[in-house]
C-alpha cells in the first residue's frame, strides 16, 4: 500500500462520524493482520516433539553407555508422553487406541526405531483406565503409565519405572492386560536376548497405584499367551548349564487373579528343546 493510497483511506474515515469512524479504523487493522494465528501454536507442538525426541534418544544412548541415569530428565521426557495421552483421552469419550498409536508412532528418534516404542493399552475398569508401555530404545530405559478419569478428565493415576520401584525390569517391556475387571495386567522385560530371556510381573491398579503382585526369575526360551483361561507361560525349566542354547527341561505354567490373588493354578512339564541354530 502506497504513500497516497493510505492518507486518502484516512481522508474518508475522517469525514466519517466519530463511531463509525473507530469501526472502520479496527476493522482496516484487523484486514491488516497477517494471517498467523494458529502459527505460534503450531511452531511450539512441532519444537515440544523434536524436543521429546531428542530426550528420548539421550536416555537411550546413556542406558548403553552405562551413563549414570537421572530421574528428572526421564520424568521430563515422560511427562511429554503423559500431555499427549491426556489430549487424546480427554479429545473423545471413546478414544480409537489404533489412530493413537499411530500418533505415538510418528514420535520415535530412531530410524529404524528398534526397540523404541509407545503404547496405549486399555486396562478395563468403570470409567475405563489405561496404561502406556513406554520404551525409550533396545535396552531401555523403560517405564509403565496409567491414566485414570478423575471429575471426568484424564491425567497420570499412577507410574512404574526403576525409580519407583527398584525391582522393575526396565528393559524392552510389553504389556498385557489379564483380567480387565479387576485391572490386572503383567509386563515382560526382555526376550530381546538369543534365549529369549524374560522377567514377567503382574501388577493391580487399585484406583491410586499400580500393587506388584508377583515376579517371575529371569526365564530362559521364554514365551507367553492371555486368553480366558488366564496367563500362560512357557520356559525352560531345567537349562543344560553346559550348552546354553540347549533346555534340559521346558515347563508351562498357568496364572490366574482369583479371589483378590495372584495363583499359579496349572504347571506341567513340555518335553526337552534344543534351540535352532543362528
Amino acid at each position: 500500500m502506497n504513500n497516497h493510497f493510505f492518507k486518502w483511506r484516512l481522508k474518508i474515515s475522517a469525514a466519517l462520524p466519530p463511531a463509525p469512524a473507530l469501526r472502520f479504523l479496527a476493522a482496516f487493522a484487523l484486514l491488516a493482520l497477517p494471517p498467523i494465528s494458529f502459527g505460534p501454536r503450531a511452531q511450539s507442538a512441532a519444537d515440544g516433539a523434536e524436543e521429546f525426541k531428542a530426550a528420548a534418544a539421550a536416555l537411550s544412548a546413556g542406558r548403553l553407555n552405562g551413563g549414570v541415569e537421572s530421574e528428572a530428565r526421564q520424568e521430563k521426557a515422560l511427562a511429554y508422553l503423559d500431555s499427549v495421552a491426556a489430549s487424546i483421552l480427554n479429545g473423545s469419550p471413546a478414544p480409537d487406541l489404533e489412530i493413537a498409536n499411530q500418533r505415538l508412532a510418528a514420535l520415535v528418534s530412531h530410524t529404524p526405531p528398534v526397540g523404541e516404542n509407545y503404547r496405549l493399552i486399555k486396562l478395563g475398569g468403570t470409567p475405563v483406565t489405561y496404561a502406556m508401555a513406554v520404551n525409550f530404545g533396545l535396552g531401555g530405559p523403560a517405564a509403565v503409565r496409567i491414566y485414570a478419569a478423575a471429575a471426568g478428565r484424564y491425567g497420570l493415576a499412577a507410574r512404574i519405572d526403576h525409580f519407583a520401584q527398584k525391582d522393575f525390569y526396565d528393559s524392552d517391556i510389553e504389556l498385557v492386560p489379564v483380567s480387565l475387571s479387576d485391572q490386572v495386567f503383567v509386563t515382560i522385560g526382555g526376550r530381546t536376548d538369543d534365549l529369549s530371556t524374560g522377567m514377567f510381573a503382574a501388577w493391580r491398579f487399585d484406583g491410586h497405584r499400580a500393587v506388584p503382585l508377583w515376579s517371575s526369575d529371569l526365564l530362559q526360551q521364554s514365551n507367553y499367551e492371555a486368553d480366558a483361561s488366564g496367563f500362560h507361560i512357557t520356559y525352560c525349566g531345567q537349562p543344560d548349564e553346559n550348552r546354553p542354547s540347549e533346555c534340559l527341561k521346558m515347563a508351562r505354567d498357568l496364572y490366574r487373579y482369583q479371589n483378590g490373588e495372584w495363583k499359579r493354578t496349572e504347571t506341567a512339564e513340555l518335553p526337552a528343546m534344543k534351540s535352532p541354530a543362528k
